[in-house]
């Protein structure tokens, strides 16, 4: 009995080593599967051409989450539409046109192929010198042509309360399309049009919109936006 007892006993331990091996070979398998799939998305995604909206907190989407600001609602209607495109929100709530311009080399370590800048609605409200403004936004432009020939940019518009008297906001509001037009880039007129001024499209400050109003500031974009994607 005993040694039958005994050669039970090792078969028995065979068993279950033979059991264990069996399941860490398995979990290893599930562990890397999964990271297989992981990397292929990782992958996919970043193959994806790239749309980098670069601004302020209209971009960033202050107030709100950032998937209900306007860039994350055009990335939603590209891919409702079929197209594949990764969207970068290059927003920070504060930023002047000299910020963005500091700040701009992170952002493209990778080639963008469609380039949003909406910058300069800080510096109006600030006061900052209109010949600054215009200067910066030209740079930001030239900087990402030089760096990407093929990158095809859009200039989001904007316009300023008579804050700071109506000439200063008259000549803000031509830096626009006098920057598009020297640096050969499609301009957005005005990026707030049908939202500024609209106490049920923006949050209490009366400066940024709400959701609703970044549903409307999308209608604003996709104009522009939608013939350079096609192209």
């Amino acid at each position: 009995m005993t040694k039958k007892f005994s050669k039970y006993k090792e078969q028995l331990q065979v068993l279950t080593l033979i059991t264990f091996l069996l399941l860490v070979f398995s979990c290893n398998t599930e562990k890397n599967n999964e990271s297989t799939v992981l990397d292929s998305e990782n992958v996919t995604q970043e193959s994806k051409p790239t749309i980098l909206f670069f601004g302020n907190s209209l971009t960033a989407g202050y107030g709100i989450e950032e998937d209900e600001a306007f860039p994350a609602l055009i990335g939603d209607r590209l891919d409702s539409l079929g197209y594949e495109y990764r969207i970068i929100n290059g927003g920070l709530s504060g930023e002047t046109t000299a910020g963005g311009l500091s700040r701009l080399d992170w952002f493209l370590e990778e080639e963008p192929e469609i380039f949003v800048l909406e910058l300069g609605g800080n510096d109006g409200l600030r006061g900052i010198a209109l010949e600054e403004t215009q200067k910066n936004l030209k740079a930001i432009i030239n900087m990402v042509q030089q760096k990407y020939p093929d990158t095809k940019i859009l200039l989001a518009g904007m316009q300023i309360p008579p804050n700071m008297g109506q000439e200063y906001t008259q000549q803000f509001r031509e830096i626009y399309p006098q920057v598009a037009e020297e640096s050969s880039v499609t301009l957005i007129p005005f990026l707030l049009e049908g939202v500024a001024g609209d106490p049920d499209l923006n949050l209490k400050d009366g400066i940024h919109p709400t959701e609703e109003g970044h549903k409307i500031v999308l209608e604003n974009v996709w104009p522009y936006l939608k013939p350079l994607i096609e192209r």
